[in-house]
């Protein structure tokens, strides 16, 4: 399994990257919103991947984020979901769309993604809205691929330190956690953060509790 990697970029396509390991070229599928993010061609970038393995093909889909990975498993593992289908979701959406949407159980936002249909939108928030907790949790602790310099692609391979994803994943994963130890169940607590989240965007975790617990309150 190849897990990650790090390297030059050779060359850009529509959707995919040509990436330099050492003298090795690894294509590496990605997501338009991480295309755009990636730096030019003749410049380095770390990656992490997963392998798709079939009988006449191997591809590698390449994330900048542990969430965007996480999110891209759980796409797959829904029925009538391949990886083309996930990265035009992700492209759609982004990994923190795809939070909202599938905690909000707006199956047509993931409708909006090319190629998905009105069946397996609803599959996908049916099938993936109790996980989307977990996935959110995760943006408070979780690590972006990291900065390179060249010469940790040509040197002998060094540990890349990873800078910790920041902003408002964090501000989720924080709210998240209080609303569970008040003892809201991970499913509303996590409509409730991405409800907030979408109407205030870049609201601290002060103000997304305040926020989620007012859409929490007993109505009426």
């Amino acid at each position: 399994m190849i897990g990650k990697v790090s390297g030059r970029i050779d060359y850009r396509a529509s959707d995919h990257v040509l990436i330099d390991v050492r003298g090795v070229g690894y294509v590496v599928y990605v997501s338009q919103r991480t295309l755009a993010g990636l730096p030019a061609a003749g410049e380095v970038v770390a990656m992490y991947t997963v392998l798709l393995v079939r009988e006449d093909n191997l591809q590698l889909f390449g994330f900048t984020t542990l969430v965007e990975k996480e999110w891209h498993q759980l796409l797959v593992s829904v029925q009538g979901i391949g990886a083309k289908a996930s990265m035009s979701i992700l492209s759609a959406l982004g990994p923190d769309g795809v939070s909202r949407a599938i905690a909000l159980g707006d199956w047509n936002a993931v409708k909006a993604a090319q190629g998905v249909g009105p069946k397996i939108a609803q599959r996908v928030v049916n099938e993936l809205k109790d996980k989307a907790a977990t996935v959110m949790a995760m943006g408070g602790t979780v690590v972006a691929a990291g900065e390179v310099s060249e010469s940790e692609v040509i040197e002998p391979a060094t540990p890349v330190v990873a800078s910790a994803v920041a902003g408002g994943g964090s501000a989720q994963a924080e709210a998240l956690s209080a609303l569970q130890n008040l003892g809201y169940s991970p499913g509303d607590a996590a409509g409730a953060i991405a409800q907030a989240s979408g109407q205030a965007p870049g609201a601290d975790t002060s103000s997304l509790i305040r926020a989620a617990l007012k859409l929490l309150a007993p109505k009426g």
